[in-house]
């Protein structure tokens, strides 16, 4: 491949990359922002949030984490959020005993209680393990998120709500998956996730108020 292909695959690329974009603007922004309007209603108060993925969707998945134990742009207290694949010796012990298949459900089963959210991401919408933990999510009483590419697919039908991004590689629907990670995470700090510091009129900064547990 020459210089000028490898620029036209690059090309091509940002160009599905917008495309995807576009698309995930038009019809992804309000289920965005509903869900976050639903995790600051549960995380405050106590609530967790479960996350999982396989690949590279275990990174968006723990990027999704990470933003909510840290924080996101403004300072806010942190909200306990889980990256199940990042339980390093709990994803071997039960793939060795229980199939691979059981390596997110049986963690769900484990620290999921009723109105917690479980966010699944997924590029291709059919790993088994994630289905799987769907389910068991929803048998728990959890709120299941579904983040995959094109649907219908069988994880975005095992959820309760699920953002299909309309894209045609794996590279750019995970790329708009990043996207969407980030704009859950305003919308939950816009909808009450991150309180507004108080105003004291001395030019110090605020500390965070400390989260109460229910």
């Amino acid at each position: 491949m020459n210089e000028s292909q490898v620029l036209d695959a690059a090309h091509r690329h940002c160009q599905s990359l917008q495309d995807a974009l576009g698309r995930l603007r038009r019809q992804g922004l309000d289920r965005l922002a509903a869900w976050g309007g639903e995790l600051a209603a549960v995380l405050p108060v106590g609530g967790r949030l479960l996350a999982a993925g396989n690949g590279g969707s275990a990174a968006q998945a723990q990027h999704l984490t990470a933003e909510l134990v840290g924080r996101y742009r403004q300072e806010r207290p942190a909200y306990s959020a889980i990256a199940l694949h990042a339980e390093t010796s709990s994803v071997t012990a039960i793939g060795n005993d229980y199939g691979f298949d059981q390596v997110y459900a049986r963690q769900v089963s484990a620290h999921g209680r009723p109105g917690d959210v479980l966010v699944l991401l997924s590029t291709s919408g059919r790993s088994a393990n994630l289905i799987t933990a769907a389910v068991t999510g929803r048998a728990a009483g959890l709120r299941v998120w579904a983040l995959t590419g094109p649907g219908p697919n069988p994880l975005a039908e095992a959820a309760d709500e699920a953002l299909c991004v309309d894209a045609a590689t794996t590279a750019t629907v995970q790329e708009a998956h990043l996207v969407a990670v980030h704009l859950l995470c305003a919308c939950f700090d816009a909808a009450g996730g991150a309180p507004a510091p108080a105003r004291t009129g001395t030019g110090t900064r605020p500390v965070a108020a400390r989260r109460r547990m229910s």
